[in-house]
């Protein structure tokens, strides 16, 4: 809730400084291309296996968002496979696996009339998850994670380089809950619910 909480009142602070002009057209493209940060929620789920906590991990990411109306768009969050390790505490890490999380979000673009664009979303994250392996104490046992479903919010900067190009600071938070079985039964569900941090260029069409 800390997260949720720090993120709402960055999205807060960055409405407060836009100003109710037109940022970007109908009809109007935004690709990009940079690095997503996933931080999980530092705090540990608890399960029958005992309390579990995945680590954070850096990939590259791909949005576009097409504009459906003056200043609102929809975006796509896309990436290649994030990696993590799951640790259970006292014991060290126990499972490594792969996930991807891709977002889809409603945003709404405010214009400062100075370069400076803030801009807010919301949406809808599926999150899949494979190569599930049981490391460590738990090596060689077979342990699987169900797919999620679960809301997304989100929050950036665009600092405009030209009339095509800008860079992008933003921040997401996803609800990622999942439920794990280990050696074929259910041991209870891990919440993730990551804050996502990113840096991309951003490509204007």
């Amino acid at each position: 809730m800390t997260k949720t909480r720090t993120l709402l009142t960055l999205t807060t602070a960055l409405a407060a400084f836009a100003a109710p002009a037109l940022a970007q057209s109908k009809g109007d493209m935004h690709l990009g291309i940079g690095l997503g940060w996933v931080k999980p929620d530092s705090s540990y789920s608890n399960t029958a296996a005992g309390p579990l906590r995945p680590n954070d991990d850096v990939r590259p990411t791909l949005t576009f968002e097409y504009f459906i109306a003056n200043n609102v768009g929809i975006e796509l969050l896309a990436a290649t496979p994030f990696e993590h390790k799951v640790e259970l505490q006292g014991a060290g890490d126990v499972v490594k696996l792969n996930h991807l999380p891709p977002t889809v979000s409603l945003q709404y673009h405010f214009d400062t009339g100075s370069g400076f664009r803030p801009f807010l979303g919301a949406g809808l994250n599926y999150t899949m998850f494979w190569d599930e392996t049981g490391i460590g104490a738990l090596a060689g046992v077979p342990v699987s994670l169900d797919d999620s479903w679960g809301i997304a919010l989100h929050a950036g900067v665009d600092f405009d380089i030209s009339d095509k190009s800008a860079l992008r600071i933003d921040a997401r938070w996803i609800n990622i809950e999942t439920d794990v079985k280990v050696g074929g039964a259910p041991i209870g569900k891990v919440k993730i619910d990551p804050v996502v941090l990113g840096a991309s260029y951003i490509f204007k069409f």
